[in-house]
């Protein structure tokens, strides 16, 4: 196997947007060379199969879609209260309209890890360690609510960016309807 973690973080990016455009059944070598622009060939001098290319796509998202610190630190300006919980939900909303195609991918890899046990494995244990971490960041942050305020605002905020994403008319056509379920979710989960 070739080693140049540039040119390899390149590739899993590449494999990244076939994912979200083309679906697992699309991701193929040939399909990450011509996305990365790199001759053909490349990706398979990278990936062991198309299960490793699929598992380092998995690692990598995770990655991919973490906030940079920055912006966690100006999310976190405000004092803890209801009111930060709801704008760093709606922050969260924003961030993954944005990127769109990392969060489609992520569902692909998803769908794609309930075949794939390498991958399912690697998905697992970067999902549960994102969501522990999200846990002991809102504990330490001193935001209202414990760990299973987190844990019900997490799968209610990934079934609400499903819909969003995948099909938006079932939440309604207006603009602001997930802006709006997303401050329920908040007020539903917090209480008053």
């Amino acid at each position: 196997m070739v080693r140049n973690p540039e040119r390899r973080t390149a590739l899993v990016d590449a494999a990244i947007e076939v994912l979200a455009r083309e679906g697992a059944r699309g991701l193929t070598f040939r399909a990450v060379d011509i996305e990365a622009k790199v001759p053909p060939g490349t990706a398979s001098n990278y990936f062991t199969s198309r299960d490793d290319l699929f598992t380092q796509a998995g690692r990598h998202i995770h990655v991919r879609m973490t906030p940079d610190p920055a912006e966690v630190s100006e999310a976190m300006r405000p004092a803890p209260s209801r009111e930060l919980v709801a704008s760093l939900m709606h922050w969260l909303l924003r961030r993954i309209v944005k990127e769109r195609t990392g969060y489609l991918a992520m569902l692909e890899l998803r769908l794609e890890a309930t075949r794939r046990p390498e991958l399912r494995e690697a998905m697992t244990e970067a999902v549960h360690a994102d969501l522990e971490a999200n846990i002991a960041f809102h504990l330490d942050a001193g935001l209202p609510g414990d760990a299973d305020t987190v844990r019900l605002l997490y799968f209610a905020m990934t079934g609400l960016l499903v819909e969003h994403l995948t099909l938006p008319g079932v939440l309604g056509e207006d603009e602001g309807t997930a802006e709006r379920l997303v401050q329920m979710v908040v007020d539903r989960v917090l209480g008053s």
